[in-house]
C-alpha cells in the first residue's frame, strides 16, 4: 500500500470523490483489505449508501463492500438485515435514518455488507470518538457525492481524494478540476495564536487586529454583506468568515482597495464554495486565503473509466495528474 504510512499515523480516514463513479468503493475495498492484512483494528461506516450491486443512476454494476473478521461496522437496520457475512450486534443507536436505526456490529466471518450511516457530520464525529475510546486504531468513513464536508479536519484526521474519467473525459479538464480542489485542501493554516483568538467565533464575520485580538463585525452572515460595507476593515485587513464562503464574498473583497493586504480566513477548505475563476482573480489581486485547520491529504486515486463508456489510459493519466499536483496518484486496480 504505497500511501500506508500516511494513513496509519491517523485515527480516522475519509474517502471522498469529486464525482460519482470516481472509484471510492474500489479504493475503500483496497484500503480495508490491506488494513486487514496488517492486523489493524478497523471500524467502517458511510455518510451515504455504499456497497450496492447496481448503480442507481447508471444501472451499471458496482463493487460491493467487503469486510473482514474483527472489523466493526455502523449501518442501518434495513441494510444490516441484507448482509452476507456472519456478525454480532454490539449496539443499537437512538440515531435514525430513513432506513432505520443505526447499529454497530462486529464481523465474525468475512463477507459483503451494505453500509448506510449517518448523514450528519456531528454524528460521525461522535462515532469516531466512541471507536477511539474502545481502542479501535482506525475509523474509515466512505463519502458521498458532493459531501466534502466529511473531509473536514473537525471530522476526520486525514482523507483520500478519488478522481477520474467521470469528472471529465478530457484529461486536461480532469487535471484542472482536481488541481483546484487540491489547491484548496492545501491552503495554509493560521498560527495557533490566531486560531485561539477565533476559537469562540461561532457565527458571522470577525476581524483580527494588529494585536491579534478578534472583533465581532456584527455581520451575522457573509450573505448579508452589501457592497457599501465600508467599515469592514475598521479593525484591520484580516477577516474571518465562520460559515460558508461563496464567490460573492471573494468578488466583493477583490473589488476593495484593501485587497492587496487582505487575508480571508475560513474554518477549513470544505467551507469554500468558490469557482477557480473567481478564486484566481481574488489571488491575482493580492488576496490571501487561509484556514483555521488544514486537512491532511493522504493520497489521490484515479479511476480511468467513466460510466459513459470512455476510458483514459491509466498510466498516462496518473503520471500527468501526479506531475500537475506534485503528489503521487494511484490507480488502485494497478497496485
Amino acid at each position: 500500500m504505497p500511501f500506508l504510512k500516511n494513513i496509519l499515523n491517523s485515527r480516522s480516514l475519509s474517502i471522498v470523490g469529486l464525482e460519482k463513479n470516481t472509484g471510492k468503493t474500489v479504493c475503500l475495498n483496497y484500503v480495508l483489505r490491506r488494513l486487514h492484512d496488517l492486523g489493524v483494528s478497523t471500524a467502517v461506516t458511510s455518510i451515504g449508501v455504499d456497497g450496492e450491486q447496481t448503480d442507481s443512476v447508471y444501472a451499471t454494476a458496482k463493487p460491493e463492500v467487503s469486510l473482514y473478521e474483527g472489523m466493526q461496522v455502523v449501518t442501518s437496520e434495513r441494510h444490516y438485515l441484507q448482509r452476507r457475512c456472519v456478525s454480532e450486534i454490539l449496539d443499537l443507536s437512538n440515531h435514525r435514518t430513513a432506513l432505520g436505526r443505526l447499529l454497530t456490529a462486529r464481523v465474525l466471518l468475512s463477507g459483503k455488507v451494505l453500509i448506510s450511516g449517518a448523514a450528519a457530520t456531528a454524528i460521525l464525529a461522535e462515532q469516531i470518538e466512541g471507536f477511539k475510546r474502545q481502542g479501535v486504531q482506525l475509523t474509515v468513513i466512505d463519502g458521498a457525492l458532493s459531501r466534502l464536508s466529511l473531509a473536514s479536519p473537525t471530522v476526520t484526521d486525514t482523507m483520500i481524494l478519488a478522481t477520474g474519467a467521470a469528472v471529465s473525459p478530457n484529461l486536461q479538464q480532469l487535471i484542472s478540476k482536481t488541481r483546484f480542489v487540491c489547491r484548496l485542501i492545501d491552503l495554509p493554516e493560521v498560527e495557533p495564536a490566531v486560531r485561539d483568538a477565533l476559537s469562540r467565533s461561532d457565527n458571522g464575520l470577525w476581524a483580527i487586529d494588529s494585536d491579534g485580538v478578534a472583533h465581532d463585525l456584527n455581520i451575522p452572515s457573509v450573505f448579508m454583506l452589501t457592497t457599501d460595507n465600508s467599515n469592514l476593515f475598521r479593525f484591520g485587513s484580516t477577516i474571518f468568515a465562520s460559515g460558508a464562503v461563496s464567490d460573492r464574498l471573494l468578488k466583493m473583497l477583490a473589488a476593495k482597495e484593501e485587497i492587496k493586504r487582505t487575508t480571508l480566513i475560513v474554518r477549513d477548505f470544505t467551507k469554500l464554495f468558490v469557482t477557480p475563476e473567481v478564486y484566481g482573480d481574488f489571488a491575482k489581486r493580492g488576496g490571501r486565503l487561509m484556514t483555521l485547520r488544514k486537512s491532511h491529504l493522504a493520497a489521490v486515486t484515479l479511476n480511468p473509466t467513466s460510466p459513459h463508456g470512455y476510458t483514459l489510459e491509466s498510466a498516462t493519466a496518473c503520471q500527468a495528474l501526479s506531475e500537475a499536483l506534485g503528489l503521487p496518484v494511484y490507480d488502485v486496480m494497478k497496485i
